[in-house]
């Protein structure tokens, strides 16, 4: 199957393109992660994918509109 055919095809099936498919779960994993462990923001970014803090910061922030450690602290309360 060619790429163009798989990426009409994905976002036939999901309603979004494998590449924004793909942030929205690692920003997803990002945010369980910052809620339940006290991984740095770096260490965080590589686990779920991301080449860097920066990268993980901007995709977060472009989610939600928050920062990771303004994120982090609005769970750290609750533990």
């Amino acid at each position: 199957m060619s790429l163009r055919t798989f990426a009409r095809r994905f976002h036939d099936e999901v309603g979004l393109s494998p590449g924004r498919w793909l942030i929205q779960q690692r920003v997803a994993h990002a945010r369980h992660l910052l809620e339940s462990s006290d991984l740095t923001v770096d260490q965080v970014a590589g686990r779920v994918g991301f080449a860097t803090g920066a990268s993980l910061r901007q995709h977060l922030h472009a989610a939600i509109g928050v920062s990771p450690q303004a994120y982090r602290r609005t769970f750290q309360a609750v533990r």
